[in-house]
């Protein structure tokens, strides 16, 4: 009988967790008035979105863009109606110089209720089997994709953990399988596993940690642009095109760009989720916005032996 008091305590904790949530949920959404977030990345995209979106909903908003003169930066600002609770500022996250710039400049204009959300959303995205890259490409996504991301959240713990605020990392279900981008895959699983260890971390503080998946938005956001196999077949080295030819290039090319042209165009979606995971009362740890074939798809990575995903993937490369 006390064997088994561990278990039923578990089962019960499991029956009672979704209670406590929904209550939470239910509870009054957050004031947005005299709190500030920084978002990265939003020259364009789903950063372009969410600053709008957060300035319209009463927040201040920092917005750092890799171009603050760029015409991304300025419709942003045109956009939000000219100066006022939405400033552009210069943020390139593989430099600590703009960083600590981006730290001094939220400090010196923090509203009355301080720092409330960082939003790690920067990030690019290119396409090409493994050897066809090289180490440079390797290290320039790392740098963005991953390392941006922690360069930011390092320098603005303090101010979170002060404001029991919330971080936000835009990741991808494409952290669970690759189909010819591996690259892009490969940053998105390690910024999964930095939150996963962020996220325990900061439960003590009162600072919740989101993550954002979204499915194929590649219309919506143009992060990745269609690919060319001239030129991708034109910068392999010879050592490569002695494995591949032309023709197989062209064919994965094709593929590749099928795909892109089958996303969404609704970023708005993914900016629902991410609003959410910075006002709700009980944010999730995860938001998968995807549609039910992409969702399927990560079940079945998640679920079945790699050995059987292997197949199912080779095969639709094949194809």
């Amino acid at each position: 009988m006390w064997a088994a008091a561990p278990l039923l305590l578990l089962l019960l904790l499991l029956l009672l967790l979704p209670l406590v949530w929904l209550c939470r949920r239910g509870a009054a959404r957050l004031e947005p008035a005299g709190r500030a977030v920084l978002i990265t990345g939003c020259d364009s995209g789903f950063g372009h979105l969410l600053a709008l979106r957060l300035h319209r909903l009463g927040f201040t908003v920092f917005a750092g863009c890799l171009c603050p003169g760029g015409d991304g930066a300025r419709r942003l600002q045109q956009e939000a109606g000219g100066a006022g609770r939405l400033r552009v500022l210069q943020l390139d996250v593989t430099c600590a110089r703009d960083v600590r710039a981006a730290k001094e400049l939220v400090l010196s204009h923090l509203p009355e209720r301080g720092f409330w959300g960082l939003v790690n959303n920067a990030g690019i995205s290119t396409f090409g089997e493994t050897g066809w890259l090289p180490m440079e490409t390797y290290e320039k996504f790392a740098d963005v994709n991953l390392l941006g991301s922690i360069r930011t959240t390092l320098a603005f713990l303090p101010l979170l953990r002060k404001y029991k605020g919330r971080i936000v990392f835009m990741s991808s279900i494409i952290a669970y399988f690759t189909l010819g981008n591996g690259i892009y895959s490969m940053t998105k699983a390690a910024i999964e596993k930095f939150c996963d260890a962020l996220r325990l971390e900061m439960k003590k503080f009162g600072v919740q940690v989101c993550i954002i998946q979204p499915g194929n938005y590649a219309p919506s956001t143009k992060i990745q642009p269609p690919v060319s196999a001239e030129q991708i077949w034109s910068e392999l080295s010879e050592e490569e095109k002695a494995v591949y030819n032309k023709e197989y290039v062209e064919e994965r090319a094709n593929f590749f760009n099928s795909i892109l042209s089958e996303g969404s165009t609704n970023g708005s979606e993914v900016v629902d989720a991410m609003v959410d995971a910075l006002t709700s009362p009980a944010p999730k740890a995860r938001y998968m916005v995807a549609n039910l074939k992409e969702k399927a798809l990560v079940f079945l990575c998640a679920l079945f032996p790699t050995v059987v995903m292997d197949s199912v993937l080779s095969y639709a490369l094949s194809k």
